[in-house]
């Protein structure tokens, strides 16, 4: 019998931000069922039912930790409570807290930017370098960012969201220059058009684009949580060794057309 599985996880100590609900929910709950131990972080107490329905849903080993991104005394005292219950491991750290705000850019409020840009960004750098300490230490690491099509395309209406996005790209990039050759890998997903909480008030706010969007996706349909959770574990596992600074779409194919 042949046991060799390059794509298994089987406990694998993963934090997942913004794991309470959208994309990280659905890649938290990926990760559930292929076998690893996760802690999702969440900006309130309803953290903990998520932790519960994935819990109920998959059987896993699942932790919740309250994480407000928006406050930077927040970051480390909450890694800190990551660590401990992950016993001082961690394998995967995945990128996903953020937030967004649709505003013609003659109008975007300046606080709204400046808040977006450092949820968004800034956070993500400051989790990054404290996970990033963890692993070199540990000789080993993966690191999965969200980045967005707006790493890619310039949208509408979402100025300080597609600024940070092209950012989190061009970051993981510099991430990989400097971690990979110490074994930490750092990768970046793309997700397309995903039908979360996010991106729920398109439809009402510009149908026309709504419109223009769904009809180029070739595969005619709005991507869910769940497909992302092939290309995050395969990010996850010994399969993606020996790849680093990739940005990878997930898009029913809407980059290609």
């Amino acid at each position: 019998m042949n046991n060799f599985n390059i794509f298994d996880i089987t406990g694998k100590k993963i934090l997942v931000t913004g794991g309470s609900r959208g994309l990280g929910y659905g890649m938290a709950e990926g990760f559930l069922k292929a076998g690893a131990e996760v802690v999702i972080t969440g900006t309130s107490e309803k953290v903990f039912e998520s932790v519960e329905k994935l819990k109920n849903d998959t059987g896993g080993v699942v932790h919740g930790v309250v994480l407000n991104l928006d406050n930077a005394a927040n970051i480390a005292p909450a890694f800190d409570e990551v660590m401990e219950l992950l016993d001082n491991r961690l394998d995967v750290l995945v990128n996903c807290a953020g937030m967004q705000h649709r505003c013609k850019a003659e109008e975007f409020p300046v606080e709204m930017w400046d808040k977006i840009i450092n949820v968004n960004l800034s956070s993500l750098f400051k989790i990054s370098q404290l996970a990033g300490r963890v692993m070199l230490e540990q000789g080993s690491g993966k690191i999965i960012n969200i980045a967005s099509l707006t790493s890619f395309i310039g949208s509408e209406s979402i100025p300080a969201y597609t600024a940070t996005k092209g950012a989190v790209m061009q970051l993981t990039k510099a991430l990989s220059n400097e971690w990979s050759s110490r074994g930490v890998q750092v990768n970046a997903i793309a997700p397309g058009y995903m039908e979360t909480d996010l991106t729920a008030n398109m439809k009402s706010y510009n149908p026309k684009q709504y419109e223009e969007v769904t009809n180029r996706i070739p595969m005619h349909r709005w991507g869910k949580p769940e497909d992302l959770q092939g290309v995050a574990i395969f990010l996850a596992s010994s399969a993606s060794d020996y790849v680093s600074g990739a940005i990878i779409p997930v898009d029913g194919g809407f980059l290609g057309k």
